[in-house]
């Protein structure tokens, strides 16, 4: 068996009537494809929200989206925005229940805001830091959250986990951290293709939670980290009316520690976070297999090959938090005696689809998840199809279809 533990790390005018409306008892469901107008190409993890609510999802790796609207909220409109493209905003009377095609057009910085970029990064960055406390969430709230996990063995998914959680979130002033429950799951695992190798991840939605680097600055840079770092003014974007500086960042040639490197989208009027894209410098083999891997069997080396992170945060009334963290990392597994490697490929993905302030107490520590949770064990088996109910999930990927499907006909 290998344990490993994951650390840290569109939206657009309906241009053809195809999203489907259904009720599921008191909700509404839409579902469609969020791509690029002018390219057709899907636009990946955009982001689909109900306007004036904290209601919200994002689209899959191949654009799709599925999003359940409570019954009182018909009247509404989705806004749908993805990075360097126009914000676009659709009445829900105007959408189908299926098959909506959302088109979003990119956005373009007029050359007289270029006068504007900031001219020293390090200082940008520290700034960004020192105003984390204004920007982000200062009170307690409840979220609803869509967690799924899952595991290829080559080409084929092997294993399959999905959640819905209670999550307590604390203020981002605060040291304490945050805390999950779980409120319904599934899973199953095909073990005739996981030979007689057992990949299993230790962490779950709280290692989720803990890419929310402007909560848990240390993930990636704190003020002590951030001498170890290099950064980059590479661009400026939009997001709607918003613009935002692009920053890059990597670590320095004289540091051997596995670090990382990648882009920061940052507000230009409040310093704001609102994105953020990075990778794990994995030239340190060794030292990187160490942070990844709490256990492996004898007579096999196994050592990452690929770590990548993705941060979306959203905006209401004025303050940032946490609406999506995902994490891919890939692993090859080399047997003594044997001709072939084995690559193994794991992803987790956290969705938070709505948000309540709050006074309540966090939750009881028998009803908590821990940091050491394996969600394989903590959820139950495969459901009927009306598993999920009223809540948000993120629509899964047509190959992840294919092996719920076969995975259910061998149940």
């Amino acid at each position: 068996m290998v344990v490993l533990m994951l650390t840290g790390a569109g939206w657009s005018a309906v241009a053809e009537s195809d999203i489907q409306q259904t009720v599921e008892g008191a909700s509404l469901q839409y579902r469609g494809v969020v791509y690029d107008k002018s390219s057709n190409e899907p636009l990946m993890f955009a982001s689909v929200a109900v306007e004036g609510t904290s209601i919200a999802t994002v689209s899959n790796s191949e654009g799709e989206f599925l999003i359940k609207v409570p019954a009182d909220l018909k009247a509404a409109s989705l806004v749908f925005s993805y990075i360097g493209y126009q914000k676009q905003k659709v009445a829900l009377a105007d959408l189908n229940a299926d098959g909506n095609r959302v088109g979003l057009e990119m956005t373009t910085v007029p050359l007289v805001e270029v006068s504007v970029f900031p001219n020293d990064p390090d200082l940008l960055i520290r700034a960004i830091m020192n105003r984390r406390d204004q920007n982000y969430l200062d009170q307690t709230a409840t979220k609803s959250a869509f967690y799924r996990e899952t595991i290829k063995k080559g080409w084929n998914y092997v294993s399959l986990t999905e959640a819905v959680l209670d999550v307590y979130k604390q203020p981002y002033n605060s040291a304490r951290s945050d805390q999950a429950r779980l409120t319904i799951g599934r899973k199953s695992t095909d073990y005739d293709r996981l030979d007689t190798l057992v990949f299993r991840l230790q962490g779950g939605p709280l290692a989720a939670m803990m890419l929310d680097i402007m909560k848990e600055p240390y993930a990636l840079f704190d003020e002590e980290m951030l001498e170890f770092y290099s950064f980059e003014l590479n661009n400026i974007t939009r997001e709607d009316d918003r613009m935002l500086y692009v920053l890059g960042f990597k670590q320095k040639p004289e540091v051997k520690m596995p670090l990382f490197y990648g882009q920061l989208y940052v507000d230009s009027e409040s310093l704001a976070i609102v994105n953020a894209t990075f990778n794990m410098d994995l030239s340190n083999r060794e030292e990187a297999a160490r942070m990844f891997i709490r256990r492996k069997p004898a007579g096999a080396r196994v050592f990452p090959t690929e770590a990548s992170y993705m941060v979306t945060y959203r905006e209401q009334n004025g303050k940032w938090f946490l609406g999506y963290a995902r994490a891919q990392v890939d692993f090859r597994v080399n047997w003594r005696r044997r001709l072939f490697n084995t690559n193994y490929y794991t992803t987790m993905e956290m969705a938070f689809t709505d948000m309540q302030l709050t006074e309540e107490r966090p939750f009881k520590g028998s009803d908590r998840l821990r940091m050491n949770v394996i969600m394989e064990d903590a959820v139950d088996g495969f459901n009927d199809d009306a598993f999920w109910g009223d809540y948000n999930v993120i629509e899964p990927e047509q190959p992840i279809e294919n092996a719920i499907k076969r995975i259910q006909r061998n149940l």
